[in-house]
């Protein structure tokens, strides 16, 4: 009883020492569990709210629309749960300007329905729900009508530019028709679309380097009044995909096997079918012109041998008249019967002078045989006319009607799911590197403490050990007094990592994202890890502390340790200086130098702190750089406009005839996959899979390829260590026929280099393997450049080993420049408002101004989550500081009172220790600055996001805020350290021990 008693009041007299390990272990614990805690519960709530609405595991697009042999199709493959077809029309509207959106049918069967949020869901033809951005944007609400126009492409696939022709077919195959939805609207509803959880009245929407949406606006329309039946798309559910977390490797591997399969056989074989579809279509109408040319021909032809039959009627009429006339006249002048006879018969050729010499007669005669014949003469024209031009049209039919594609995408393809997975992805990242660093200096810290702690109670062990008390049985009581401040410092860092960290986090996501039905969760597996990890740290050197105490006997674990022998330190051997230091000088520099430990532990604890503040501090530094190197330096152009293949001419027309482009590089630009040669089955070229990166594919002229360089800054890299890179010079780098260049982004997420064989996929589908000839810089975005000659070489002659009649012959034709880079003359708000102008363009899909990507790009998420690690970083700053400044007086207690005793006053005192800790704490300082950037560094290559590379950057201002924090609070344990030595009675404490 009396050992437990002492124990406690041993407890008690330690209280500070418990305080810090419990508050070293709070923040780590905090740290471990809530990023973690707050990225698992948004991806469960997000993962709740898809499956709740059914958000497709599959979607398929194709460029001439979807027929009902084509869903079937799909049914039919194995691991689909559902199949739903979809039908979609792009309507423009005047909204302060003309606006796009997309009218969405409001799927039957339970696949992508939008999320109520106000109002109904809309029941009959002409109502319509909108979303919340819609309602912001146009001062619109539930109950307002709206009149919207349908685009000339009627649906948001391009099957429309494609496939029409000269022979006037479009799209369906006869009896499809595309999408048409009414157009005098009414809203009845406010909806959060699955595919889009961007939150529009946050502080911050979707960054818009990562926008993938082609139209303002979407609008949902139930069935009703909905008419055509080809399908703009089709979305798919997968069996056992909902059982899987959206977010886990195990989804992506599910969905994949549907993919791979859909990609196999059913693309291929149903391409070819929908193409033949579309040539019976045509054929099938050139036939119909036929017969029904053929009727009218017939027609008109029975009309003028009716007319020419009733002429010459007339004319015969005519001629007997003329010959009974005769006749009567010869009997008349008395001439026999035989002669009347015979002026009464005519020969077959007198009959014919005869016509011809009444019709020459008559006047009217005349004009109404140039007439007939006339007419006769037309009709045959028209005849051989007609005929030519369907025969013209036949021939044209299948160089009109190109090779249908089906695009196959997963989830990964939606901007905004993506957009959300790969910054809660990166913010996880960092949740599992930083704690690594909490935890060691927590180890430090609790094997300072403890060891201080054992010595202090030297000769209380040995008494203890000498009295029969078993090593274990003294031991416990410093194993369980960090045993219980871990367990209490722990349970306070769960409530944090669980419901304070993941509350902060969540509101900043809740500024970005819309994500209903979040909830706060706890993870008993993950906190008690949590903690026990922290126990076994702390438990470890409390146990290494008693081991070095107690492998001495009971009688010199009685006696006072002897103080450490003299010794000279090196800054004693250089006499110019030593011989100039001040006395207590001297005795600070031999303090500070004598003691390795102390040494070790103080300015290694202020390092670690110093450097993950420096290391929080790189991040925001390296994020908010990352715009303006991209957008400013790497792109120098100032514009880029993109249209359709058929528009192309149109856009360059437009562009040129504005007179703001001082120069411009056409070039062609796809999307695309890259993927590391040789990786996956050669039969899915979806991007997103595994080992595989989504590219923007830009193909240059092959006369054009020296003008790349003024367009965008080529400098080549080479992969370095820690989060660097070597960056060559500019304008060293060529583009040529040799191989592609790949952008930075792409590279460091695959690992590919110069030299390395990658599989490219390009926009048609078709995958080849290409040569890297060059790695380029470049942080946003994944480029790949290719030039005209190597791009040929790649896409036109493998198309048979890639897919089955994937590449008519047709199609090998030169390709089509759909985009230009432009330079620009005015400033950055003119080229942005120009760039906007643009935009409504019929002729123009997509213009991006660098001046408004380079002021737009944000990264608020990371921002939140760095303050947040910042702020933990200065709080075990402090706790360190304050541990180990108690500490040293600990240790010195009776040198302490010595100098009392020898006249110093309180404040030389204070001056005396101060001063040592704060040279400790510069020393720290020094240290942990480069150090930050190189924990930096390492943080960074692990926030491994699409299109994204971070070259790390770290501002002077940051190492000074990050210095100036640590001598602030190192300064702030000051205050609390002076009134401990204040207390220090000379007496007591220079009493012997003995």
């Amino acid at each position: 009883m009396a050992f437990v008693k002492d124990m406690l009041r041993m407890w008690a007299h330690s209280w500070k020492r418990f305080i810090s390990i419990a508050m070293i272990t709070l923040l780590g614990v905090a740290v471990l569990t809530g990023i973690y805690a707050g990225c698992r519960d948004a991806f469960r709530s997000t993962d709740r709210f898809f499956d709740a609405q059914g958000l497709h595991d599959v979607q398929v697009l194709s460029t001439a629309g979807l027929s009902n042999g084509d869903i079937a199709a799909l049914r039919k493959v194995n691991g689909v749960a559902k199949v739903q077809a979809e039908r979609s029309q792009e309507v423009t509207f005047d909204l302060d300007g003309r606006k796009s959106a997309t009218m969405q049918e409001i799927g039957t069967n339970g696949i992508d329905q939008p999320y109520l949020q106000e109002g109904r869901m809309p029941k009959k033809a002409g109502e319509i729900a909108v979303t919340r951005k819609f309602i912001r944007d146009s001062g619109k609400h539930i109950g307002s009508r709206l009149t919207v126009t349908p685009e000339s492409a009627s649906s948001d696939t391009s099957d429309t530019s494609d496939t029409n022709g000269a022979d006037g077919t479009n799209e369906t195959n006869g009896t499809d028709e595309a999408p048409s939805f009414p157009t005098k609207l009414t809203i009845v509803g406010v909806v959060l679309d699955p595919q889009n959880l961007s939150n529009p009245d946050g502080y911050s929407a979707m960054t818009s380097f990562r926008s993938t949406a082609t139209t303002d606006y979407t609008f949902f329309a139930p069935s009703d009044g909905v008419t055509g039946t080809l399908c703009t798309s089709a979305t798919l559910l997968v069996k056992g995909a909902a059982a899987e977390s959206t977010f886990d490797e195990s989804y992506e591997n599910t969905v994949k096997q549907v993919t791979d399969r859909i990609d196999g056989t059913v693309k291929t074989d149903r391409q070819n079918a929908r193409r033949q579809e579309l040539l019976d279509a045509g054929n099938k109408k050139i036939v119909d012109a036929r017969a029904e040319a053929d009727k009218k021909f017939a027609d008109a032809q029975s009309q003028i041998d009716a007319n020419r039959q009733q002429f010459n009627q007339q004319v015969d009429q005519i001629v007997s008249m003329q010959a009974g006339a005769a006749a009567a006249g010869a009997a008349a002048n008395g001439a026999n019967a035989g002669a009347a006879a015979a002026a009464g018969a005519t020969t077959p050729q007198l009959d014919e002078t005869t016509r011809e010499t009444i019709i020459a007669a008559s006047p009217e005669l005349t004009q109404a045989k140039q007439q007939l014949d006339q007419a006769q003469s037309q009709l045959n024209e028209q005849k051989a006319s007609t005929e030519q031009t369907l025969k013209t049209k036949e021939n044209e039919l299948k160089t009109s009607i190109p090779q249908v594609r089906w695009y196959v995408q997963d989830r990964q393809s939606l901007g905004g799911f993506s957009a959300l997975k790969s910054d809660l992805d990166s913010i996880q990242s960092l949740g599992n590197a930083f704690p690594i660093v909490f935890l060691l200096v927590a180890v430090m810290m609790s094997l300072t403490a403890m060891a201080r702690m054992v010595e202090e109670d030297r000769s209380l062990i040995g008494t203890y050990v000498g009295l029969g008390y078993g090593r274990l049985a003294v031991a416990s009581r410093y194993l369980l007094f960090a045993l219980l401040a871990c367990l209490i410092g722990g349970g306070l860092g769960l409530i944090a990592g669980f419901l304070g960290i993941p509350a902060f986090l969540l509101v900043v996501l809740q500024g970005m994202y819309v994500m209903p039905g979040l909830r706060l969760e706890y993870d008993w597996l993950y906190g008690s890890l949590g903690i026990a990890l922290f126990v076994v740290g702390v438990l470890a050197a409390t146990i290494y502390a008693c081991v070095q105490e107690m492998r001495m006997t009971p009688a010199a674990l009685m006696r006072p340790k002897a103080p450490r022998a003299g010794s000279r330190i090196l800054l004693e051997r250089i006499r110019p200086v030593w011989n100039r230091i001040g006395f207590l000088g001297k005795v600070t520099a031999r303090n500070i130098f004598r003691f390795k430990s102390r040494l070790i532990m103080t300015v290694g604890g202020v390092a670690g702190c110093t450097a993950l503040i420096v290391c929080g501090l790189a991040i925001n530094d390296t994020v908010a750089d990352l715009g303006i190197k991209q957008y400013r330096d790497i792109y120098q152009y100032d514009l880029m406009v993109v249209s359709d293949d058929s528009d192309a001419s149109a856009m360059r027309t437009k562009v040129a005839s504005d007179g703001r482009v001082t120069s411009s590089l056409d070039v062609r630009i796809e999307s695309g996959d890259l993927a590391i040669s040789g990786g996956g089955d050669g039969d899915s070229g979806k991007a997103g899979s595994s080992g595989s990166e989504s590219i923007q594919l830009v193909a240059v002229p092959e006369k054009h390829l020296s003008d790349l360089g003024e367009m965008v800054t080529l400098q080549p890299v080479s992969s370095g260590m820690l989060g660097t890179s070597g960056v060559g010079k500019t304008g060293s780098l060529k583009l040529d026929d040799d191989g592609v260049i790949v952008a930075q982004s792409a590279a460091s997420a695959l690992g590919v280099k110069a030299g390395s064989k990658v599989r490219l996929t390009n926009g048609d589908g078709v995958r080849a393997t290409a040569k890297v000839s060059a790695v380029n810089r470049n942080l946003i975005g994944s480029d790949v450049y290719v030039s005209e000659t190597y791009y040929a070489k790649l896409f036109d002659s493998k198309d048979a080993k890639n897919t089955k009649n994937s590449k008519s012959s047709e199609d090998s034709e030169a390709l089509t420049w759909n985009a230009m880079l432009a330079k620009l003359s005015g400033s950055d708000t003119s080229q942005t408002d120009y760039a906007e102008s643009l935009e409504e363009d019929s002729s123009v899909m997509k213009a991006v101004s660098c001046a408004h990507m380079a002021d737009s790009f944000k990264f608020d998420l990371m921002g939140a989550v760095v303050a947040l690690i910042v702020a933990l970083a200065g709080g075990l700053a402090l706790v360190v500081l304050f541990t180990l400044a108690n500490t040293n007086v600990s240790e010195r207690v009776r040198e302490m009172a010595t100098l009392k005793v020898l006249g110093f006053f309180d404040r030389e005192v204070h001056h005396y220790v101060n001063r040592e800790m704060m040279i400790l704490t510069v020393m720290g300082v020094i240290l942990g600055l480069p150090l930050g950037r190189l924990v930096g560094g390492m943080l960074t290559m692990a926030l491994n996001m699409p299109s994204l590379y971070f070259e790390v950057e770290v501002k002077p201002l940051s190492y000074v805020i990050a210095a100036v924090a640590t001598m602030a609070f190192a300064l702030l344990v000051q205050l609390f350290v002076n009134p401990v030595l204040d207390r220090i009675d000379p007496i007591s404490s220079l009493k012997s021990v003995e």
